[in-house]
């Protein structure tokens, strides 16, 4: 009977260990947010950044993350918002590829209550009450930026080809016309091509091969590089030392983002100038989720501070670029 009891006592421990056991568990699984983030893609090593900035960020902060990768088409972020609307999750962060077609995913998003987080790109809706806020640079302001600093370079004269990013993206849209306006008040200043790069390094390397193919059956002299990002600008680094001819010296390059990268080329004497876009938007957009979640309200943009990096120095800046 003595032997009998032990174990009954035994056994009733057991159960209420494994009661409290479960009890927690349940209980930090209750308090942790559940969030959808639809990322363009791994295009350059600005997007990457972004993504370990964000995944980083949610692993800090004890966030359930349910990461999609969209491989550049808009059809598999609205599937995959549409998949974080069904596992109702709690908040969405969206990097949209371009600017329109969200409208009717969005609606869902905001009939089932779920707030989204724009990054680094806006979209382009009737009803601004379908997103809660956008994290992003003034991608007009990037472009006046290196507009300024090329037309100072040249003291106001010289043939430009452009390096354009995705077609229909928010950065594509807006750097182009903010280095237009800039360079339009030098009449001199002439963009004399201009195609798209895709925001990609290999692409941004087949285009400018095709520039300096052209300007040579042309008998046209082209004096700088305007790329949308520093991934197309380093394609570009590449095309210009293929044809016999020093990036940075003989066709000045000034580019977006301020990837590690770019001030390696700098360094080297390879790139001018590279105007920064900070990708480092993991702690802004999951204070965003946070606010948002509860209740609390937002602005309807927040703007990200950016600066201009040239050759002068690079060497010093380099050693602190997180990305």
């Amino acid at each position: 009977m003595k032997i009998r009891g032990v174990v009954l006592a035994a056994v009733l421990v057991g159960v209420m260990f494994l009661g409290i056991s479960c009890s927690n568990n349940a209980g930090s699984g209750s308090d942790s947010l559940k969030v959808g983030f639809s990322q363009i893609g791994a295009e350059s090593a600005w997007r990457s950044a972004e993504t370990d900035s964000i995944r980083n960020e949610a692993v800090k902060r004890g966030v359930d993350l349910k990461f999609s990768d969209a491989q550049q088409k808009q059809e598999n972020q609205i599937k995959a918002l549409r998949s974080f609307i069904a596992q109702r999750v709690d908040a969405i962060i969206l990097a949209p590829v371009v600017e329109t077609g969200w409208e009717p995913v969005l609606k869902e998003a905001k009939k089932a209550g779920i707030p989204v987080i724009l990054v680094d790109r806006g979209v382009n809706v009737s009803d601004d009450s379908l997103y809660t806020t956008l994290i992003a640079s003034d991608f007009v302001e990037e472009g006046r930026m290196a507009g300024k600093w090329l037309v100072e370079k040249l003291g106001g004269n010289g043939n430009i080809v452009e390096l354009q990013g995705t077609p229909g993206a928010a950065p594509a849209i807006d750097r182009k016309k903010g280095f237009e306006e800039a360079v339009a008040e030098s009449p001199g200043m002439k963009i004399v091509k201009s195609q798209t790069g895709e925001f990609t390094r290999s692409k941004g390397k087949e285009v400018m091969e095709t520039y300096l193919s052209a300007a040579r059956a042309e008998g046209l002299k082209i004096d700088a590089v305007y790329a949308h990002n520093d991934d197309m600008a380093l394609g570009a680094v590449q095309a210009i030392e293929e044809a016999g001819l020093k990036p940075g010296s003989d066709i000045i390059i000034v580019s977006i983002d301020g990837v590690k990268a770019a001030f390696e080329a700098m360094v080297d004497g390879k790139l001018n100038v590279t105007v920064e876009c900070n990708p480092l938007l993991g702690p802004a957009a999951f204070d965003a989720v946070e606010k948002a979640v509860a209740g609390e309200s937002l602005e309807k943009k927040i703007i990200v501070r950016d600066e201009v990096f040239d050759q002068s120095v690079a060497a010093e800046v380099l050693p602190t670029r997180q990305y």
